[in-house]
């Protein structure tokens, strides 16, 4: 089974736009999506409008939880618009009540099984959804991932990408659709071969311009909207 992985569009329907322009071009169907649709950047409607013809399997990330609570408590609100932006409040503004409910109400993480063995899909680890899993993580958390009962675990939230094995289990993130962190420009995916079982990343070019002047019009005090989008090594 093929399937293509994704995490972090954070509302970039032009990052998007190319991952899945590349994702239909290697005749994938399913895409497993490891939280943060939204938050940061401001088509949220057109990142759903794109995602619709496709069988889509996903949990909900620290944006998706940020958004419900700012649903209902302004003081909060107001203080994520002032930290990340306003994607959240376009969210909120633009979208649907259903879709709303629907993101908040998405697992922290679930259990996608295929003929070849058991995928855990979450956001952060699969014990703590806001926890940050680097590459180059050390320590206690290589036991626990060891001791998972599945073969994969497919996971965002770094914006980090990641292959890394513990004994029988591998673990996968994908990077981010929306906002790569690790210096290489583009909207970045992977695809898994669960029969093979081999992991390829993806990182799709894409005219990153109007991203970046509308971050720089909408958030002239919050430059790193746009400078993460641009820098290199």
């Amino acid at each position: 089974m093929r399937l293509a992985l994704l995490s972090d569009i954070h509302g970039n329907h032009h990052a998007l736009s190319a991952v899945l322009n590349a994702v239909r071009q290697k005749n994938i169907g399913t895409i497993l999506i490891a939280g943060d649709f939204i938050g940061y950047y401001f088509w949220p409607v057109e990142v759903f409008q794109l995602l619709k013809p496709w069988n889509v399997v996903a949990v909900r990330g620290n944006h998706e939880r940020m958004l419900d609570k700012a649903r209902n408590d302004r003081n909060f609100f107001r203080r994520i618009d002032e930290k990340y932006g306003s994607g959240l409040s376009v969210a909120l503004e633009q979208l649907e009540n259903k879709r709303i409910d629907w993101l908040t109400n998405l697992p922290d993480s679930l259990e996608y099984e295929t003929e070849d063995g058991k995928i855990l899909l979450c956001h952060g680890s699969p014990w703590d959804s806001d926890e940050y899993i680097y590459p180059d993580l050390e320590g206690e958390s290589l036991d626990k991932y060891a001791d998972l009962d599945a073969k994969w675990v497919v996971q965002g939230h770094t914006h980090y990408p990641m292959i890394r094995k513990f004994r029988d289990v591998t673990v996968i993130n994908p990077g981010a659709v929306g906002q790569p962190r690790n210096r290489h420009p583009g909207a970045q995916w992977a695809l898994l071969d669960t029969e093979s079982r081999k992991i390829e990343h993806f990182c799709e070019q894409y005219d990153l311009n109007e991203v970046v002047m509308e971050s720089k019009k909408r958030h002239p005090e919050i430059p790193f909207l746009a400078n993460v989008l641009e820098r290199v090594w």
